[in-house]
Order: C-alpha cells, then sequence, then structure tokens
C-alpha cells in the first residue's frame, strides 16, 4: 500500500471513528431526542402501580407504557432511568405493568437489564 493510500485510510478511519457517536450527542438514544429521564417524568400517573404490585394502574399510566411499549427500548430506558429509581419506581413491579395493563401488543421476553417483560 502506498504512502497516499495509508493516509486516505486513516483519514477514513478518523472520520468514522469522530461520527460514530455522533447519534448520541445529537440525543438519538433509545428514546429519540428525549433523554429516559425526561421521559421517566411522563410516567407519573404510573408511579403507585410501579410501587405495588397490587396497586391499580391508571388508564393513564396504560396509555403512557402503550405509547412507550411500542419502542421497547425506550421503555426499559425510562424504567431504569435515575429519575425513576429517584421517584421510588421499583424495576421489577414496574416492568409488570405492561401485562397489568392487558396490553396486546406488549414486548413479552423483551430483557429490561436483569429484568424481562413478563
Amino acid at each position: 500500500m502506498g504512502f497516499a493510500s495509508k493516509h486516505l485510510l486513516l483519514a477514513v478511519v478518523l472520520v468514522l471513528v469522530a461520527t460514530s457517536g455522533l447519534d448520541q450527542a445529537n440525543g438519538a438514544g433509545e428514546c429519540g431526542k428525549v433523554s429516559p429521564d425526561q421521559m421517566a417524568l411522563k410516567m407519573t400517573p404510573c408511579a403507585p402501580a410501579a410501587q405495588n404490585p397490587k396497586a391499580k394502574v391508571s388508564p393513564q399510566c396504560c396509555t403512557q407504557v402503550q405509547t412507550f411499549g411500542k419502542n421497547p427500548r425506550c421503555l426499559c430506558a425510562v424504567l431504569l432511568s435515575d429519575t425513576a429509581k429517584k421517584a421510588g419506581i421499583k424495576p421489577e413491579i414496574a416492568i409488570t405493568i405492561p401485562k397489568r395493563c392487558n396490553l396486546a401488543k406488549r414486548p413479552i421476553g423483551y430483557k429490561c437489564g436483569a429484568y424481562t417483560l413478563p
């Protein structure tokens, strides 16, 4: 490989490395351009049901979970977010909410960290 080819290859590699993190830098994470912590604030109606497995899940909570459930990565990121933890959300209980809402199109069997969606 010639001198010019090596420099071109090095330049291409550097560009790829530099741009590989742009999705995260531009906010394109599990929940798009909104952070899971910000999305967790929308889960306020779910707080009682996410702390007590016997609490009734409100219709407002089910609506939010149905929206997040379309993107299981986002749903998991929200349920496991720092904001959710600070609000007293128990992930092992919160993970049961889609089932408790009787959502037909929930991501059954999807792994959320140490938990699996029932």
